[in-house]
């Protein structure tokens, strides 16, 4: 039952609940589409406060699961070029990335390449000599061998997220920073609008972009029960030693150890992969955590181990079950449109994901990827 405000209703096409990266570029792409009469709601008084801005903002391809590796795919040549104007700096540095493998997992790994190449991912394979060559502080009872993706890299993730704001409002679309969505209007068994503490915002389409709050919306709202599990992920930063030039290294990630690690300037920056399920907050970095990591890391590269970190923080990557992503109009609660669960790849599959949450909710279908995959109504009651 929605609650009724003094304030004026105000209609509008779709409104866009969270303005990290999935929302701006949906908004962007709309806009492109011709759908202008959108509005973007974002609590926080700024962009990138919480998963967008806290990532290790890569471009890394290479992923075990088939349905984001196609993704990731699909939505690189974007970062690398482009349309023209949209950015004002480069979206991608293409520093490579390198996937290290020992003797229990490099010889399944390397009967993969040919089905990567069908798939438009072109790998590089590196045999110990090669990977040590490219990165020359791994221990060589760490490394069988190696793939290499050498157009992948860091991502400039504000440049990114700036630029798809940036055009969407020029078409129209409006942007409200410090506005929450307190709770949904529903009413006849379909979502009709939001409500916020200026008033209520009425549309045909309320999109949940909500990040680590999106399942929490969606369950307000009576739609579909999906347990998207918001998980923390921490990042570190420290000096490499002053004899050893890191700036040519490639992203170096570490398939048995769990870790990964790239330069940062003059320093390295570290990633333990963890992932330890938190409910919706601002996560806080884990000492424990990161000393583990750091032995990980000397299992592998033992001459990077610091003696002090220069900075650490922490944020949250939010994953459906399938630790796929969650894309389309809820089958349970029309009006009301999923575009939840990215799992640390929504920056760098936004190009694509956008484009097809944008054709869904424009014409109700795509041929730019089997929405079916993507779609909500995988975990609706059979």
């Amino acid at each position: 039952m929605a609650v009724g405000y003094a304030a004026a209703v105000h209609e509008h096409d779709v409104v866009i609940v969270g303005a990290g990266i999935a929302g701006v570029s949906l908004a962007y792409f709309l806009a492109e589409a011709g759908v202008t009469d959108v509005v973007l709601l974002e609590r926080e008084d700024r962009l990138a406060v919480h998963a967008s801005g806290r990532s290790a903002a890569t471009l890394s391809r290479l992923d075990a699961n088939p349905t984001l590796c196609r993704l990731k795919v699909l939505g690189a040549p974007f970062l690398a070029a482009p349309p023209a104007g949209f950015a004002e700096h480069r979206l991608l540095d293409s520093i490579g990335v390198m996937a290290v493998f020992g003797p229990a997992t490099w010889p399944a790994v390397r009967e993969t390449v040919p089905a990567l190449a069908t798939i438009g991912l072109e790998v590089r394979v590196l045999d110990p000599d090669e990977a040590i060559a490219r990165v020359p502080v791994l221990e060589r009872t760490a490394v069988a061998g190696a793939l290499e993706v050498p157009g992948d890299g860091r991502i400039d993730v504000h440049e990114l997220l700036s630029s798809y704001l940036r055009h969407a409002r020029r078409r129209g679309v409006a942007c409200r920073f410090g506005v929450e969505a307190t709770r949904l209007v529903v009413q006849d068994r379909r979502c009709r609008g939001v409500e916020t503490p200026a008033g209520e915002l009425r549309a045909r389409l309320v999109v949940d972009a909500g990040g680590a709050w999106a399942g929490a919306l969606g369950r307000a709202a009576g739609a579909t029960p999906i347990p998207l599990q918001p998980k923390r992920r921490t990042l570190v930063v420290f000096d490499a030693p002053s004899d050893l030039p890191v700036a040519d290294w490639p992203l170096v990630h570490c398939d048995e150890q769990q870790l990964y690690f790239l330069p940062e300037g003059a320093g390295v920056m570290l990633s333990p992969m963890d992932e330890v399920d938190m409910a919706p907050c601002d996560p806080r970095p884990s000492d424990e955590t990161i000393a583990a990591a750091f032995e990980r890391l000397r299992q592998v590269a033992p001459r990077l181990i610091p003696r002090t970190v220069r900075r650490r923080w922490a944020g949250l990557r939010t994953f459906a079950p399938d630790r796929v992503l969650v894309v389309g109009e809820d089958p349970q609660l029309p009006g009301f449109f999923w575009l939840a669960g990215q799992g640390g790849c929504g920056i760098e599959t936004s190009p694509i994901v956008g484009q097809v949450a944008a054709d869904l909710i424009v014409r109700g279908w795509t041929e730019r990827f089997d929405a079916a995959l993507l779609s909500p109504a995988r975990f609706a009651a059979s």
